[in-house]
């Protein structure tokens, strides 16, 4: 079997009022044999750079290899974001969709961002496989997001690797935060429901490039190849939590400095009514909230920015579905 073929193309995805093309660069990795094709994607949200440095570095691991199928990956699939490292585009540019994961699978007619989400899904559309290489905040466990339901973007997601899997209930079954947030939009959602297995794995770490993170998600998607036939190996059984997604959501009920208690530790179980930190005001010293869990569940991201608004999400906890082996 001969070594994979390399090729990668300039595409278009959109055109600015000046007629300034927005383009990025679409790598694509064609086995001798026939398989499975996967598409993967980083840098959706312009800030979150930990997925274009996997790329470049899962590009050099594949290289000269043999597979089977088909890998097509974009390492920077919105360039405006990334340009100005945001998660957003200026309303300037799209005032209509300014977050280009809310809009998928795009319109060649619509606003700036569902044009560029139509450019891309003609890649997407022909896969057999999805994976959105996302990046959170730095304080955040690494994890993989699938819909539940779906047996194979369940599958995908074990096969990434990370200790903590988070399912997420789409339509009628989801929370007020899916529908409010326009989650029915992202990639991974409307992929999964054109019965293309999707996953999302969340990094960590975002705005900079942390090597530890990179070279898990690197690991990973050489597993999900591997777990899709598209290389050989088989994949180690790992223990995972599987858990729920945006469930769980701590919240400031105050306005002021939030402290969290420094003993806490990401990716560790925490029991419902434990106290996770205090709200206080910056002025009188007053504390405003003492923050504690609704429910018990695995502490997956917490907010270290001290100035918080009331309504802020100041920890997110999923709730433990199962433990697997």
């Amino acid at each position: 079997m001969d070594a994979v073929t390399y090729s990668t193309d300039e595409v278009v995805l959109a055109t600015l009022p000046s007629g300034i093309a927005v383009e990025t660069v679409v790598h694509t990795y064609e086995g001798s044999t026939d398989g499975p094709a996967v598409y993967v994607q980083a840098a959706q949200h312009g800030r979150e750079v930990n997925g274009t440095e996997v790329l470049r570095r899962f590009h050099d691991r594949i290289v000269g290899r043999e597979i089977a199928g088909r890998i097509v990956a974009v390492p920077v699939a919105n360039p405006l974001t990334f340009d100005r490292v945001s998660y957003t585009t200026p309303e300037v540019l799209d005032s209509v969709n300014p977050n280009m994961n809310r809009v998928w699978p795009g319109d060649a007619s619509g606003s700036l961002h569902q044009r560029m989400a139509a450019s891309l899904w003609e890649y997407v559309e022909s896969a057999d496989a999805v994976v959105d290489l996302h990046t959170g905040s730095p304080d955040m466990h690494p994890h993989v997001v699938f819909l539940e339901g779906s047996a194979e973007s369940r599958a995908m997601a074990a096969a990434f690797g990370t200790e903590l899997l988070l399912g997420e209930q789409a339509g009628e079954d989801a929370p007020d935060e899916w529908h409010r947030r326009s989650f029915s939009g992202k990639l991974r959602v409307v992929a999964d429901r054109e019965g293309i297995p999707a996953i999302t794995p969340e990094l960590a770490h975002s705005r900079e490039l942390i090597e530890d993170v990179v070279e898990d998600g690197v690991d990973g998607l050489l597993d999900v190849c591997r777990h899709l036939g598209i290389l050989e190996g088989s994949v180690p059984e790992r223990n995972q939590t599987i858990a729920r997604n945006h469930l769980g959501q701590v919240t400031a009920s105050a306005s002021g400095l939030f402290r969290p208690k420094p003993s806490l530790e990401l990716g560790r179980s925490l029991p419902a009514g434990l106290s996770i930190g205090t709200v206080y005001d910056p002025t009188s010293y007053e504390p405003l909230q003492d923050v504690s869990t609704d429910r018990a569940g695995v502490l997956y991201a917490l907010t270290r920015e001290a100035t918080v608004k009331a309504g802020d999400k100041l920890a997110s906890v999923a709730i433990v579905r199962e433990e697997s082996r």
